[in-house]
């Protein structure tokens, strides 16, 4: 008995020495700001060979998702780079909206997938699609809508019951992103298991819808209770330097690997036009 209190006193020493360890905390988010940028440049490049392969389409579903991930993996990695001034900003506001806006704009960028597979489904069940990019630009803009209220609120009244309902409703839209991915992304799995022809390109479109449902569930997931559980308790919070270790588990699990795994999985580059003045030799 004596010696578990002993190891967990010992593994509470440790922990806390980590948390308050200046060397630790700049290593970590140092490297989550390398890890942040390398995620970014891959998207850049992606889009720069999409718009190199199809230069006559102008701003596609594919184009602009691979846009914003430069965007978001860009922003987080100049956050983290500059990790000291971030999170010491005063009042608090400030740093909870440079931390929770590239959470909203990434919640944008994966919903984006959301949005092109609902479309995919309605079209192939010869249904209208036109409500479905209304619904997901009025989502967006009234999630916007009221996180910009709570922070000109808190940045008018600093107030603990606001900042509480503050990270509540990052919960509770990180929990109707993850519904989004398993409604959606299911229902197309489903159909596309479906379909009686068994070929090459069938199997691939199959493991990506199921392999990208999955990981966007996880992740959206994860923030979902992350973030509730940070409303509610001190010591999970990630607005602060003193969380390293947290930090990184938390950034790493819920945007540097599902970004950089669905990167991979979305890697592929739509087909060349070919002219149709141009009649290859045969």
């Amino acid at each position: 008995m004596e010696q578990s209190i002993v190891a967990g006193g010992m593994l509470s020493n440790w922990w806390d020495e980590i948390n308050e360890s200046r060397q630790w905390q700049d290593g970590v988010f140092y490297f989550l700001c390398a890890a942040y940028a390398l995620v970014s440049s891959v998207a850049l490049v992606q889009l720069i060979r999409i718009q190199l392969r199809v230069p006559e389409f102008g701003w596609t579903t594919q184009k602009i998702f691979h846009f914003m991930n430069f965007i978001v993996n860009g922003v987080r990695a100049i956050e983290f780079g500059f990790h000291a001034q971030v999170f010491l900003f005063r009042p608090k506001v400030f740093t909870l909206a440079l931390l929770d806006l590239p959470g909203l704009l990434f919640f944008s960028t994966y919903t984006l997938l959301v949005l092109f597979w609902a479309e995919i489904y309605y079209q192939a069940r010869s249904l209208a699609t036109d409500k479905v990019r209304t619904i997901y630009i009025c989502v967006n803009v009234v999630i916007y809508v009221i996180q910009f209220c709570i922070w000109i609120y808190l940045w008018i009244n600093d107030s603990n019951i606001i900042e509480l309902i503050g990270k509540i409703f990052i919960a509770a839209v990180s929990f109707i992103a993850a519904l989004g991915f398993v409604f959606y992304g299911g229902r197309l799995f489903l159909m596309l298991r479906q379909f009686p022809i068994e070929s090459k390109g069938r199997r691939k479109k199959l493991h990506e819808v199921g392999s990208v449902t999955a990981i966007c569930f996880i992740c959206f997931l994860v923030r979902c209770l992350v973030a509730g559980l940070s409303a509610f308790d001190a010591n999970a919070s990630l607005e602060v330097l003193d969380h390293p270790i947290l930090d990184l588990i938390y950034y790493m699990m819920t945007e540097i690997f599902p970004s950089a795994l669905v990167l991979y999985i979305l890697q592929k580059l739509p087909p060349k036009r070919v002219s149709a003045q141009y009649h290859p030799i045969q």
